[in-house]
């Protein structure tokens, strides 16, 4: 029987029924108060559902008021003041006895303030981390028996000696010897001239009577290095990094059998390592690396002691007429022999490093390292002031006649020969870290633009890489911990 028109409504027979039964409820007293009380239940249920709404409401649009408030006044704060943040910053984290050594190179060159942030704009918005990736290198099949080309050493020759030793100036009792030495801005001026001189270069030691300043090597490992031609070296102080040993199964017998793998270690690092599971063994290898511990370390700051090996190879392996540096971070997926053969012997060059993967111009370095808090800003300030006013220039990446693909340089590895050209400007660009900040990438370009700009008729040959073929032939890997910056 059907129950509905077509219109929706009931048919008779349907609502008589219900009719009939609702009528008998009425009619009972049992059915009267189940009535009432679904009535007044369903009262009270839209009466507290539409409070609880009502509350909710009130709710998010407080929280969205505050939150709109407090963007619009960070906004206006940070349109109005843009770097007071980080210039405070490097204020209080600059100390004393720094200040005071800036301030007279500041005074000496006549410069004026710091560099602010302002000066460059606004620091470019923060994006995601874009990824890297390695590209093709043209390494011959094999590195058996491979020897110097005949005519490869045919660079710009001089006579290069260093500072040894340096005495007290005057009868002033302020004198404390130092690594780096005490090198005026004189001496540093005529310093960048290719020519037969002595040169500041590290390692300087004080008159008899005074401490050592630093970098002390056992005997027995000044002699083992002595005697290396080619070397690979690397460097951990202060429990920075975990030991990554080469590849070995990537790596020739023929460069095994010649090339010296040596990693310097502090006495920290090494009981760390040894720690775990890492302990030379009755050679003092961990794999194919020499282990050479350094005892006195010439800096507080771990970062410039890294610089002392990463610079100063030809200083410790005085014999040597090729040197690769690696940093810790990395470990080495390529034949040394290759590598030499790839970036020197085939480019015609005495020095090989690889550009920066994002960054090309200084001005963006020095944003980034006072964005990352990598140094102290105040100080970073006072390096650039002195670089600009040297003639330091931005980086233009349309120029077809820059001198380098960029001013910026990935210096995780660094392929040298041991030349009098790449020498001194290896002993160069150690002074400015040891001068200024220890952040190198800051003072590359400088560097080497002031090298060549003073010796027109002396070239320098260096030969910057792209950075994906230096992914190419090592694997990265993060820091165990990352050294607070000075």
């Amino acid at each position: 029987m059907a129950l509905y028109r077509n219109n929706g409504e009931l048919l008779t027979e349907r609502r008589g029924i219900i009719d009939a039964v609702v009528n008998s409820l009425g009619k009972s007293d049992h059915g009267s108060r189940i009535l009432r009380r679904g009535r007044r239940l369903g009262r009270i249920t839209k009466h507290r559902l539409s409070r609880w709404l009502l509350l909710l409401t009130a709710l998010f649009s407080f929280y969205f008021t505050v939150c709109g408030l407090k963007m619009f006044v960070h906004a206006k704060m940070e349109s109005r003041f843009p770097a007071t943040h980080s210039i405070r910053e490097g204020l209080n984290l600059h100390s004393k006895h720094e200040e005071l050594n800036l301030h007279s190179i500041h005074k000496e060159l006549n410069l004026q303030e710091t560099v602010s942030l302002s000066e460059f704009g606004k620091p470019p918005p923060k994006s995601k981390r874009r990824k890297h990736f390695p590209c093709e290198v043209e390494f011959l099949k094999s590195a058996d028996g491979l020897a110097e080309p005949k005519n490869y050493m045919n660079f710009t020759w001089f006579s290069l000696d260093y500072v040894k030793q340096e005495g007290k100036t005057s009868d002033s009792g302020l004198f404390e010897p130092r690594f780096g030495g005490h090198q005026t801005l004189e001496e540093r001026e005529k310093s960048f001239y290719a020519k037969n001189q002595m040169v500041h270069c590290g390692f300087v030691k004080g008159s008899p009577g005074y401490s050592s300043t630093g970098f002390d090597l056992d005997e027995k490992d000044k002699a083992y290095m002595s005697k290396c031609k080619i070397a690979v070296s690397s460097c951990i102080f202060g429990s920075s990094d975990f030991l990554r040993r080469p590849t070995s199964r990537l790596i020739s017998q023929y460069s095994k059998n010649n090339v010296c793998f040596v990693m310097f270690l502090d006495e920290q690092t090494l009981s760390k390592l040894s720690s775990e599971g890492n302990s030379p063994d009755e050679r003092g290898h961990i794999g194919l690396w020499k282990v050479v511990v350094v005892k006195n370390l010439p800096y507080k700051d771990m970062r410039r002691t890294g610089k002392v090996p990463k610079f100063l190879a030809h200083r410790l392996f005085p014999n040597s007429r090729y040197s690769i540096w690696l940093d810790s971070k990395m470990r080495l997926n390529a034949d040394p022999m290759l590598i030499i053969e790839y970036f020197l012997w085939r480019r015609n060059a005495e020095f090989a490093i690889s550009n920066h993967y994002d960054r090309h111009c200084v001005w963006d370095e020095v944003l980034q390292n006072k964005r990352l808090n990598k140094y102290n800003h105040t100080a970073i300030d006072q390096q650039f002031k002195v670089y600009q006013s040297d003639g330091l220039t931005k980086f233009d990446p349309s120029n077809p006649n820059n001198p380098l693909p960029s001013y910026v340089p990935e210096g995780s590895l660094i392929i040298r020969a041991h030349t009098p050209m790449s020498n001194l400007f290896s002993c160069l660009w150690f002074n400015e870290v040891d001068r200024f900040t220890s952040r190198d990438q800051l003072s590359f370009a400088y560097t080497y633009l002031k090298l060549r700009r003073m010796n027109p008729e002396r070239p320098f040959q260096l030969y910057m890489f792209k950075d994906c073929e230096r992914r190419a032939l090592v694997k990265l890997f993060q820091h165990r911990t990352i050294p607070s910056p000075p």
